[in-house]
């Protein structure tokens, strides 16, 4: 209930957040996409972070060096969506994916990495990955943020073609 006593739905307590995240000044009812972003490299958190704050309804809850800190944030308190590097000093992308789907698959995940390619891909999508782009396509990480958010998966059209 927000405080002029209107019930206001908020979504992210099915993920166990924090009730009444929402976005500044109090006047809006919209709630924030809470994002977590794993990658071992502070630069490329940094500017992911800023490519996913320029959308007004998204935020960067936290951030993740290491596959196994992603998972005790996630334990912590999960997000709405996940965007997680493959290649981390611990485990892999696949691994910590494979470790979310099966205990939070309501989570989508979309793994980012400098070596897309189709095996990876595929691999990917075998472990409930929900997409897959390249960390230097800014375009297609903001397209495939959307796409997963709104229950679409996102692989570049190299999984189709034969490449």
């Amino acid at each position: 209930m927000n405080e002029s006593g209107t019930l206001v739905e908020d979504r992210t307590e099915s993920f166990g957040a924090a009730p009444g995240h929402r976005l500044p000044h109090g006047k809006a009812e919209a709630v924030l996409t809470r994002i977590l972003v794993v990658d071992d490299n502070p630069a490329v958190r940094h500017y992911l972070r800023a490519i996913l704050e320029q959308q007004s309804s998204w935020e960067v809850c936290g951030e993740a060096r290491t596959g196994g800190e992603a998972l005790k944030r996630v334990q912590q308190s999960p997000p709405d969506l996940i965007l997680l590097d493959f290649q981390m000093p611990d485990l892999n992308g696949l691994d910590v994916a494979r470790e979310i789907s099966r205990n939070w698959p309501e989570i989508p995940i979309l793994m980012i990495t400098v070596h897309l390619n189709r095996q990876l891909a595929a691999a990917a999508q075998a472990v409930g990955i929900r997409g897959a782009c390249a960390k230097s396509d800014v375009g297609s990480i903001v397209e495939a943020v959307n796409a997963v958010l709104h229950e679409q998966t996102y692989f570049p059209q190299m999984m189709s073609a034969n490449g």
